[in-house]
This record gives structure tokens, sequence and C-alpha cells, in this order.
């Protein structure tokens, strides 16, 4: 906006300079103070990553919602009741949601109580499971004992966890042979993702002492 309303014409010649010199001095604090104004109002784009809401809903497909900032702020939380592992960053603005996938749990329902009932363990009073182990698996086989004998079952990459359940052989692992069974039921009790997603959950987020969260059964 620039301030031009007094014609030289119709004001004194003792005026002139004053009010021209005062119409000078406007016109140059105006853009100024629109540019302060401009730096206080926050940026649509300050804030480009949704911070999370208590409603958790399932995948079908692997889901990104944004860049991590800090790898050592990210931990993984496993809703059973809508099969999805969910990947979350601490930041100064609260929890945010960075990533979803979609997965098959333990055959049967409930917190694991022994080895082989097929149940995945859920964490106890907020007690985290940590990743202890990051395995190559591509070579790795398992019979299921379904008539189809020892096979690839893992994928590439095993992630291991450590935590308070019977025995410790309980991680997070491809489908290799078992893919439509994600998302759904019918593990042995470990978390298995798609092939192609515990790759991308490895080079992209996980890493060893990563915490491990895992809901209970609704």
């Amino acid at each position: 906006m620039i301030y031009n309303f007094i014609d030289d014409n119709t004001i004194t010649h003792q005026r002139a300079p004053a009010l021209k010199s005062l119409l000078l001095i406007l016109n140059m604090l105006i853009p100024l103070a629109a540019a302060s104004q401009a730096l206080r109002t926050p940026s649509p784009l300050a804030h480009p990553t949704p911070v999370i809401t208590a409603v958790e809903q399932p995948v079908c497909d692997r889901t990104i919602y944004a860049q991590p900032l800090c790898h050592d702020s990210l931990y993984i939380n496993i809703a059973k009741s809508v099969r999805t592992l969910f990947v979350y960053e601490r930041r100064c603005t609260g929890t945010t949601l960075i990533a979803a996938y979609p997965v098959c749990l333990g055959a049967n329902s409930g917190n694991k109580c022994r080895v082989g009932d097929c149940r995945t363990p859920e964490t106890a009073d907020g007690l985290p499971f940590v990743i202890c182990q990051i395995a190559n698996a591509s070579g790795w086989h398992h019979d299921f004992r379904d008539g189809r004998g020892s096979m690839p079952a893992y994928g590439d990459w095993f992630l291991r966890l450590k935590g308070d359940y019977p025995g410790s052989g309980i991680g997070i692992h491809g489908s290799t042979g078992n893919r439509y069974s994600v998302p759904g039921r019918g593990s042995e009790g470990c978390i298995r993702l798609r092939d192609e997603d515990i790759i991308h959950l490895k080079e992209n987020y996980a890493f060893l002492g990563m915490k491990v969260f895992i809901e209970k059964d609704n």
C-alpha cells in the first residue's frame, strides 16, 4: 500500500516539504511492518507431520506419514486390535506418527504364557521390549508342520525382541511363504510383516535398542 492521497496543488508551500517527508517515512515503514508480521505468523509448513490421535487406524498397505527428525527418538507400537505396527517419533511438539505396516500376529489371542502357545507377547505396565538383534534371516528355514516341510519363512531380516516373555525367540520378521497371512493372525507368536516391509522397516527405522510396545488384545 502506497500513501499518495495528498495532491501537491492542494497544500501550502510551507507544509509541502514536511508532509512529503511524512509520506515517505510511512511508505517505508508499512512494508517493514508487513514483513515483521509475516515472520511472526506460523507457516503452515512449520509442522508438516501429523500428531497422532488416541485412535490408531488399521492399514492394509505400508503407509508413510512423515520423515523422522531423529532416529534415536523412534519407537514401535504394535496394536493387536488393528493388526498394525506403528512407528512413532517423540518430538518436542508431541508424539508424531511416522509410518504404519500391516502385520500378522500369533494365531491365538491373549498374552504369551508359555513357549509354543502361538500367542504374541504383550508389554506389561508400559515396560517395552527392546530390539536386541538384527539378523540376516534370508537363509533361515522353518517347518510349520503343515505338510510343506522346511522352507524359507522369515524374509530378509529378523528383529529379535528382548523382554519379559517366555523363551527368547519372538521377533519381527518377513512372511516368506505366508504373505497372505498379513494382515491377520496365524504366526506362532512372532510379528510378521510382508517381505518388502521388513526390508523397509530395517533400512529406514529399526536399530539396536529400539523400544517396542505391544498392546493388549481388546
